[in-house]
């Protein structure tokens, strides 16, 4: 069935040009301060620099085997949050995507054998076994020492990376990718992670104009964005700074607008977004919450069904989308949904890692977390 809506006079943000051709991927890197964007049927992915990548994140690339289809550093190690004073004292967190992990394992462990615990014994298939087999089909490394400090970095295949940024399947490299990063090395023209890069900002924004009110701030659009992958995360509540969203967001503002901005002019039926005063402003009738809803990743919509079943009854993908779009709690399914999926997988991938980051490592760095939260607590606590 196809709906729709009859859309209202909108406010576009100014586009700022393309930039023509991308240089090939091993000279696509860029500086700690600075971050790209590339173009994908418009959509603004990052931000424009050509400036060269930075001595220590050079030298981090030179760790590893070359032939990386896509990699990135994201958090307090890419970019400076609140509550920070630099970045240099942070761990710095990288995602490496591969196209065969058994044999990026086979060079790495060539190259760093000392980076993983005693599993690089059963060999470099078994690690890409159990990399493609458990939690988020990701391998993490962890507490990892160089020249500047400590990495922490993830190897993912291409197809998971792309299960996940299309369908949100675990919700875990995804989640990540709906916050600005570093990237590192970008895939090349043609690759399908390009577009899927792109579809997985566009399930972020469906996702979060239904979870928002009519009315809202456009911090209020990046805190619900930067929120989703820790929604449900059990680590919210026992290993992690609790302000963890707001120290996120309120540094990069502009970044994040950057991220986003192309998406407003599809949107122009269902909302539309002040530039000048901040305010947004959004359609949240049924027809378009039916909107959002058909266009959410595969693995929310069969989580919505699946939840709005539980009594008993059978309805279908229609039927359940056009009862939930008129019933008022629509937003807390959608947040359910999403809280599900993040739950089930930062279960299973923080058990992963205790194998993979070795006991002693996973104790360092659960209390390395926990510190973290404590201090956010005090903090909390002596502002209020």
């Amino acid at each position: 069935m196809h709906w729709s809506l009859r859309g209202k006079s909108t406010r576009h943000i100014k586009q700022k040009p393309s930039v023509p051709g991308a240089p090939k991927i091993d000279k696509f890197l860029y500086p700690q301060d600075m971050y790209v964007y590339v173009t994908l049927s418009s959509v603004r992915l990052f931000c424009d620099t050509r400036s060269p990548l930075t001595e220590k994140f050079q030298y981090i690339l030179s760790l590893f085997p070359q032939d990386l289809v896509f990699a990135f550093s994201y958090g307090s190690g890419a970019f400076q949050q609140h509550g920070h004073k630099s970045t240099e004292e942070n761990v710095v967190d990288l995602i490496l995507v591969v196209e065969d992990a058994e044999a990026f394992h086979e060079l790495n462990l060539e190259r760093n054998w000392k980076h993983y615990s005693s599993l690089k014994y059963l060999g470099p298939h078994t690690l890409a076994s159990f990399q493609e087999k458990w939690g988020a089909r990701v391998y993490f490394n962890t507490l990892v020492p160089y020249k500047h400090g400590l990495l922490k970095y993830g190897v993912v295949s291409s197809s998971a990376i792309i299960a996940d940024l299309l369908d949100w399947e675990w919700m875990y490299i995804s989640g990540r990718l709906h916050k600005p990063v570093m990237p590192l090395v970008l895939p090349d023209a043609n690759h399908p992670i390009r577009s899927a890069l792109k579809h997985n900002l566009q399930n972020a924004m469906h996702t979060a104009l239904l979870l928002l009110p009519d009315n809202f701030q456009e911090e209020n659009l990046y805190q619900t964005l930067a929120g989703l992958s820790y929604s449900g995360d059990f680590r919210m509540s026992f290993g992690e700074d609790r302000n963890k969203v707001k120290n996120i967001v309120r540094p990069q503002i502009e970044r994040f607008r950057n991220l986003y901005a192309s998406f407003w002019p599809g949107l122009a039926a269902y909302a539309e977004f002040n530039s000048t005063t901040g305010r947004c402003e959004q359609d949240t009738s049924p027809a378009a919450r039916i909107y959002h809803l058909n266009l959410l990743p595969k693995k929310i919509q069969q989580t919505i069904v699946h939840e709005w079943n539980r009594n008993g009854r059978w309805q279908d993908v229609e039927d359940v989308f056009r009862a939930a779009a008129h019933d008022t709690e629509c937003p807390e399914l959608v947040k359910e949904a999403v809280q599900k999926t993040v739950k089930a997988s930062s279960w299973t991938q923080s058990l992963k890692g205790i194998p993979t980051a070795g006991f002693i490592k996973s104790i360092r760095y659960g209390f390395s977390k926990i510190n973290k939260m404590w201090k956010s607590l005090q903090k909390t606590h002596g502002e209020s």
